[in-house]
């Protein structure tokens, strides 16, 4: 996902990288969230609801030549009826905080009950 961030990361970035103030880091573990419809800059998009969805945490590697990606399968189990276009990635705070967003390279359709799998290193993140 390069160039999706949040306009609230985007604006935490350039203040850690450019000295401007102290930026606070966004609580962790980060959780993934899947989409039925993308969000934007400002806006989140529909978040999967239903089944025994929840949000997946987030483990990455540190980044090389200026990306990242999931070094951890990250998987939902029973899953609701659902066409899952896109992610989210949110911070963990009591009222969290979208930092990443964007579309699947495919649409996956699941029906009531399956399994979804972003497999380690399918998740990429970049700032490029």
């Amino acid at each position: 996902m390069a160039d999706n961030l949040s306009n609230t990361a985007e604006n935490l970035t350039l203040d850690w990288i450019l000295g401007v103030g102290t930026p606070t880091r966004p609580t962790t573990p980060l959780k993934v969230a899947l989409v039925t419809a993308n969000g934007t800059d400002t806006a989140a998009g529909t978040e999967v609801t239903g089944g025994s969805y929840a949000r997946q945490d987030l483990a990455v590697a540190a980044a090389v030549a200026g990306a990242t990606s999931n070094s951890a399968d990250l998987v939902w189990s029973g899953m609701p009826a659902a066409t899952v276009v896109g992610v989210e990635i949110w911070d963990s705070a009591g009222t969290p905080v979208r930092l990443w967003y964007g579309p699947l390279t495919a649409s996956r359709t699941v029906s009531a009950g399956d399994e979804l799998v972003l497999s380690a290193g399918q998740l990429t993140l970049s700032l490029a």
